[in-house]
């Protein structure tokens, strides 16, 4: 018996060791957004560069926590809310890779827009607005991941449709920019893969808030409407 108990607690220690990993890679991404969108806003060359050259750090912490969760599988063989626990772990880190490509991808976008120099450029504070919509669900996310926040993960998904109002906003406003100066059609479908990188950051944040409800509740409810997603988080 003893003996067991020690195993438990030695897993115990493993599972923990993992989702700090799993969090230390958040924090990371969430970095990198945050300093993409400040490069684009501010012309920060060195910065944009900086956020591309990191990527590297986000896709080598997927690698790293991945094996972790195989030997964990192998080691351990987990069952029931361990086992749920060890899989939200392995979809969680592949969503954040996925943050991380969009965020190295709006600093290539803002480095080609850095370049268009004596052309008129559309403001930038819409696409300020919407990464801040999805920097806070992604933080939310995490908390909810953190601690198993059922409720928190509800309210990242609710949030999903503002940042998706935000992308239509934001496409309808460059429609109109390219119909009155039709010169400013290659830089307003650059700013235009920026506003879908913030949306697809929305979509991965939303997507690791269905995660922690699966582990909690044990339902899968990555196809279902806000409303039921709402009751089953309520039973």
């Amino acid at each position: 018996m003893p003996s067991n108990d020690h195993t438990s607690k030695q897993f115990d220690v493993e599972l923990e060791a993992i989702r700090a990993q799993v969090l230390q890679m958040g924090g990371l991404v969430e970095s990198q957004i945050k300093s993409a969108v400040l490069s684009l806003v501010n012309g920060d060359v060195p910065m944009m560069t900086r956020v591309i050259e990191e990527d590297h750090r986000v896709n080598a912490m997927e690698v790293k926590i991945d094996e972790a969760c195989s030997q964990v599988i192998a080691r351990r063989q987990p069952t029931a809310s361990d086992l749920r626990l060890v899989m939200m772990v392995v979809k969680t880190i592949t969503d954040l890779e996925r943050i991380g490509d969009e965020a190295e991808k709006i600093a290539r976008m803002a480095k080609m827009l850095s370049q268009k120099q004596g052309l008129a450029i559309p403001r930038y504070h819409e696409i300020k607005r919407a990464s801040e919509i999805a920097v806070d669900m992604l933080r939310k996310s995490l908390d909810a991941f953190a601690r198993l926040d059922v409720h928190m993960a509800a309210e990242v998904v609710r949030q999903d449709a503002q940042v998706d109002d935000e992308f239509r906003a934001i496409m309808r406003y460059l429609i109109t920019f390219m119909m009155e100066d039709p010169r400013t059609i290659s830089t307003s479908l650059e700013i235009l893969f920026v506003a879908k990188a913030i949306e697809r950051i929305g979509d991965h944040a939303k997507n690791i808030a269905e995660y922690v409800i699966y582990m909690v509740k044990g339902r899968d409810v990555r196809h279902v409407t806000v409303d039921e997603i709402e009751r089953e988080v309520q039973r």
